[in-house]
């Protein structure tokens, strides 16, 4: 090996390590409804979730829940947001539409103190979209928001913790 190569190994890793050091492991859980809607065509809502960092980068992809590949682009804040460089469908993350009811979701993060934002997108074919935007901020302890949608999307209830 040459030294060139050992030198930029050695910066790679000495930087990872620093990205990391700051870092910890938490928990997300996220409650959320879909609203029972009464229209004369309804259909069950496309839904995503991701957490972003304060500059709106995806961090994590939390749900993503829809019926075919070509309708990912309906979504389109969480498609203009990194969602169309994705390979789909994501293991753990993709799943099929829901009816009206209430959901959990819930994964592990490691992710440092720090602002961050909660996006929870939801559209309807023959139907309303919206996209509402959760920020907080996290010093590594348990945290805990409510919100609610207005349309496509009921109450809203995140939960981080250590």
């Amino acid at each position: 090996m040459n030294i060139r190569y050992r030198l930029t190994a050695g910066i790679i890793a000495c930087a990872l390590l620093l990205l990391s050091a700051g870092s910890k492991a938490a928990q997300l859980t996220v409650n959320f409804e879909i609203p029972a809607i009464d229209a004369a065509e309804y259909h069950q809502p496309y839904i995503a979730i991701w957490l972003a960092d304060e500059k709106r980068a995806p961090l994590a992809q939390i749900a993503l829940w829809l019926e075919q590949e070509k309708w990912h682009r309906d979504l389109r804040s969480w498609w203009r947001r990194g969602g169309n460089g994705l390979s789909l469908p994501i293991d753990g993350v993709s799943g099929a539409t829901r009816k009206p009811g209430d959901y959990t979701v819930s994964t592990a993060l490691d992710i440092s103190p720090g602002d961050y934002t909660l996006n929870i997108e939801a559209v309807r074919e023959v139907g309303g979209r919206e996209h509402i935007r959760i920020p907080f901020t996290w010093a590594g302890d348990t945290l805990h928001i409510t919100n609610a949608g207005k349309s496509e999307l009921g109450a809203v209830e995140i939960t981080l913790s250590e």
